[in-house]
């Protein structure tokens, strides 16, 4: 399956974001710049607006949380109907089988599944080692398995810009690395926003990689080892790791 799609450019500029039930905003003149065909990762603390965040870009805030600024993308079309969105969870319906399941958005945007769509759906499922699982029901699959084909899943949306919330952090260490290099793989040239607490994780994937902190919450940019996506574990990505854990700490030490 070919990528139609290339990577998607998005300014979000002096973002204010309140919830009703609080009296601080969340974001205040919150600024970011997501590069086109690039990962982006987002350090922080749990409650912190991470997924706020990624919510706000596809469009899954409740009605009464009010925001101002302004979110434009490079095709100056709106952001929420060119994301694909990928949770932590795998959210695999359990009365479809597999196949059902990577083209159940298909389903829903045009009430059918085409020929054409179930192909690219198989030939997706190949790419990422389930092909002879198409007709298996999702709680006969493992952990490592399921995430696979939310992978798929996501893919056949087809988006420009792809939303990650902490997709594998469930997974064991070894299933985790696995699942980076085959996202890094097959996502090549979208653009990617991953939330995640795994520093190892943004630095093996981010081209760029941000820290979110405080309330109303702040976006820095921390450093990142020189290479390719995904970057090998090697004393560049150790030292940069080391550092960001710092921050962390410090962050975890001005909250307590």
């Amino acid at each position: 399956m070919t990528d139609r799609q290339a990577g998607l450019g998005v300014q979000l500029n002096n973002i204010r974001l309140h919830y009703p039930d609080q009296e601080m905003p969340l974001f205040r003149q919150l600024n970011l710049s997501l590069i086109p065909g690039q990962w982006h990762c987002i350090l922080g603390q749990s409650g912190c607006g991470k997924t706020t965040l990624l919510r706000l870009l596809a469009g899954l805030l409740p009605a009464d949380v009010h925001w101002q600024g302004s979110i434009k993308t490079s095709s100056n079309q709106p952001v929420n109907a060119q994301i694909a969105y990928m949770a932590q969870q795998d959210l695999l319906l359990p009365w479809l089988n597999v196949l059902d399941n990577v083209c159940f958005g298909v389903q829903l945007k045009h009430g059918k599944v085409s020929e054409t769509h179930q192909s690219q759906a198989i030939e997706l499922l190949e790419r990422v080692g389930l092909k002879k699982y198409i007709s298996t029901p999702p709680s006969r699959l493992s952990g490592g398995m399921r995430q696979r084909v939310s992978l798929a899943r996501t893919l056949m949306q087809d988006q420009p810009l792809v939303l990650m919330d902490e997709p594998f952090s469930a997974l064991d260490a070894v299933t985790r690395y696995k699942l980076q290099d085959l996202a890094a793989e097959l996502l090549e040239n979208r653009t990617v926003l991953l939330i995640t607490h795994d520093p190892q994780e943004a630095l093996r994937l981010g081209h760029s990689v941000f820290l979110m902190q405080g309330q109303p919450a702040k976006i820095t940019s921390l450093p990142t080892p020189d290479g390719t996506i995904p970057r090998e574990i090697d004393a560049r990505l150790v030292n940069c790791q080391q550092q960001i854990l710092k921050a962390l700490s410090l962050v975890n030490q001005h909250n307590d």
